[in-house]
């Protein structure tokens, strides 16, 4: 029997992913390289479905595994109710307001927010967004699966017309959804605390952190997960003067910059070259999957960094590189580059960056000489 016939044109458009597809009947902007210098500035453009001007980031390192838009509301606007199949996490790039959510007929909850604020919105819950500022616009980036969903069912109206929900979400038992985050476990030994909540409310003054050990740079971090969710995320402290260790994992870990001032150089092999990336609030980028990258801070105060995880189980080209506190290195030996063992421009491009800015290097000396080198955290 012969073969049905095809076309060119519907070759081409099985190529291209469904994820691609939708972006493109959106018509509006959509933004390719490394990194975005700064959210606050984005061209946006209109979202009919969404009822405000959006902006989404296909950026080098989410290689279809995690989606994410940059969303304005108007000065005292309240947007249309919205929905989506997927759990979606906010990070509050500019301004203050307000989310209203519920599922069906149920109570609806409201809770307030602000600049660098975080919360997840929980998958097909109706959820409005309102500006409490009547002089400026606000700014939110939101992260999901949406790319990875896409593949498995690539029609858009499942993920926006659907009305599957889980109430125990908002209105289960212990649902306390925009409380306080609590500890969720303490591991044992060298691991650390994990905090669980669905709103975290400024990450720019979060001082609930612990010793970096293994990433150096004497830098501490907090690791954060959402109740009956997949999605997590940790934040990064690291000094003046100083940078972490090389390091590497897979795709979908979007990188946003809530403070500080620096740099971070990313490369997919010894023989490469590397790419620099400028950054400052409200700077976002991507590693791409299994490639080398480092941060340093080469401004005159902390830098912090949040790093928004693709959801657990998505697709990341490694075997595994969570640990059970959530780092993501697979080992430590493969996939982490010790001071002594880095390429000497990686030094000597800091140093030259510190002395742009008047700023000294914190770095000991005796970090770039013994591999097992730690800082003093007492």
């Amino acid at each position: 029997m012969a073969a049905p016939a095809t076309t060119e044109s519907t070759v081409a458009y099985q190529r291209v992913h469904p994820y691609d597809r939708w972006l493109e009947s959106l018509g509006v902007p959509v933004f390719h390289g490394y990194y975005i210098e700064d959210l606050r500035t984005l061209e946006l453009g209109p979202w009919d479905q969404r009822g405000c001007d959006v902006a989404f980031l296909q950026l080098a390192g989410q290689e279809g595994v995690t989606g994410a838009s940059l969303i304005e509301i108007p000065p005292g606007k309240t947007l249309p109710p919205f929905r989506i199949a997927i759990d979606d996490l906010a990070y509050v790039v500019e301004g203050r307001g307000l989310t209203t959510i519920w599922a069906g007929d149920r109570p609806k909850v409201t809770f307030e927010w602000q600049k660098h604020s975080m919360f997840l919105v929980p998958a097909n819950y109706t959820y409005q967004l309102s500006n409490a500022q009547g002089n400026q616009p606000v700014r939110l980036l939101f992260t999901n699966g949406l790319p990875t969903a896409m593949t498995a069912i690539p029609d858009p109206r499942f993920y926006f017309d659907s009305s599957v929900f889980d109430l125990g979400v908002l209105y289960g038992d212990e649902a306390e959804f925009s409380s306080e985050a609590k500890v969720a476990r303490e591991a044992s030994g060298r691991m650390r605390h994990i905090w669980m909540g669905n709103f975290f409310p400024d990450m720019l003054l979060w001082d609930k952190l612990e010793p970096f050990r293994g990433r150096g740079a004497g830098g501490h971090v907090v690791w954060i997960t959402f109740p009956k969710s997949l999605h997590g995320s940790h934040m990064s402290v690291f000094d003046a003067g100083t940078y972490k260790k090389g390091h590497r994992h897979g795709p979908g870990v979007v990188i946003v910059i809530p403070a500080g001032e620096g740099f971070s150089v990313m490369w997919p092999n010894q023989d490469a070259e590397k790419i620099v990336i400028p950054w400052h609030e409200g700077s976002v980028f991507v590693p791409p999957n299994r490639w080398w990258h480092q941060h340093f801070n080469a401004g005159a105060t902390p830098a912090r960094y949040i790093a928004l995880h693709a959801p657990t189980g998505m697709p990341t080209g490694a075997a595994t590189f969570t640990t059970s506190a959530g780092e993501r290195i697979t080992n430590r030996e493969e996939d982490q580059i010790e001071y002594p063992d880095e390429d000497s421009w990686i030094r000597q491009h800091f140093e030259e960056e510190l002395g742009k800015r008047g700023v000294k290097s914190r770095m000991p000396e005796q970090a770039y000489q013994d591999r097992k080198f730690e800082w003093d955290y007492a």
